[in-house]
């Protein structure tokens, strides 16, 4: 299967991409998860940190993925100004779709793959990336794919976006 610019990854190019790139890692099926709730009564005991990612936009149409432990609490008006972002808001599902490829539930830094046009800031949080694996959906949530922290960086990477570590704190 051909990934082309008008066309988005499915999970089985994305596991391409990372075998590509000499990423191991380890992924399991499950039923739709849609919040983190519902993945913590699904995963049983899954190792590694559990995380959620927040696909945000500015006024100015600028978009940020940040990538944190599921059980943070983000304050989004501290955090616009911690990253120089301004006052930011949940981007629709609409432009979720149009940048990163993906429907809610299933946002992901793993979706970078899909921002050809490296529109997206991404931010992960120290706390989160002091953790390995870290699990994530791999462009669907009907899975989740463990990675270990230095590869997420290095994917990440790959896909042309420099990401920024922050402490969200706590």
């Amino acid at each position: 299967m051909t990934d082309t610019p008008h066309t988005h990854a499915s999970p089985d190019v994305l596991f391409a991409r990372f075998a590509a790139l000499g990423i191991p890692v380890t992924t399991h099926t499950h039923p739709p998860v849609f919040t983190v709730e519902e993945a913590k009564d699904l995963r049983g005991v899954l190792p590694g940190g559990h995380c959620k990612s927040l696909f945000l936009r500015n006024k100015k149409g600028q978009y940020w993925l940040v990538v944190c432990e599921e059980d943070r609490q983000v304050d989004l008006k501290a955090l616009g100004d911690r990253l120089g972002a301004g006052r930011l808001s949940f981007a629709s599902a609409d432009r979720l779709m149009a940048v990163l490829g993906v429907i809610p539930g299933s946002v992901t830094p793993f979706a970078l793959i899909n921002d050809r046009d490296h529109q997206v800031t991404v931010a992960l949080d120290k706390g989160m990336m002091a953790k390995t694996p870290l699990n994530y959906h791999p462009l669907v949530n009907t899975m989740t794919t463990a990675i270990a922290s230095d590869d997420l960086v290095k994917f990440v990477e790959a896909c042309g976006h420099t990401p920024q570590i922050i402490d969200l704190g706590g």
